[in-house]
């Protein structure tokens, strides 16, 4: 009898640990496919995206098509008013039927000021610090012996990102 071999030694991708987790969050807000939230900026376009988040989605009493709720600040509604239709049409191509009948634009999140506090714009990414040439010196000083040239650039790299680290018992 052959034995199965896992090829995952015991890992799991972090999608499928928080899936079932995403779903229940999203299902408590009407969103039945988690796609839209995690996807928003695709779906909806990097302008749109930058300015506005979903926030809900609600069914009416007849079930003819859904209102999208989307979460923007006071300056960008207009802006985003003028854009409903064409975003309507984008997020029903993702759903792949025409899912949501109207969107409804907030200045604040359904369930009061608190929530509505999160920026739409991700963080400015910080790459780290040019290490000080006496760090690169040394680096290098350490991988001299070795001949290969791109294992030699392999281990400066890495002699350089361990001694810039800050050591515990410095003071920065």
């Amino acid at each position: 009898m052959q034995r199965k071999v896992s090829t995952t030694y015991g890992f799991a991708r972090a999608a499928s640990l928080l899936q079932g987790r995403i779903r229940k969050a999203g299902e408590a807000r009407g969103f039945a496919v988690s796609r839209l939230l995690t996807h928003w900026a695709e779906i909806a376009g990097e302008d749109i995206a930058a300015i506005a988040r979903p926030v809900k989605i609600s069914y009416g009493r007849e079930g003819f098509g859904a209102t999208l709720t989307i979460l923007t600040t006071g300056a960008q509604a207009p802006m985003l008013e003028m854009q409903k239709e064409r975003l309507r049409e984008k997020v029903n191509a993702a759903y792949g039927y025409n899912a949501i009948s109207r969107l409804r634009i907030t200045q604040t999140a359904p369930t009061g000021f608190a929530e509505g506090q999160a920026a739409f714009a991700p963080a400015p990414a910080r790459g780290p610090a040019p290490p000080d040439p006496e760090t690169r010196a040394s680096a290098q000083a350490l991988a001299a012996p070795v001949t290969d040239e791109g294992l030699r650039a392999a281990l400066e790299a890495l002699g350089r990102n361990v001694l810039s680290k800050h050591k515990p018992n410095e003071k920065s």
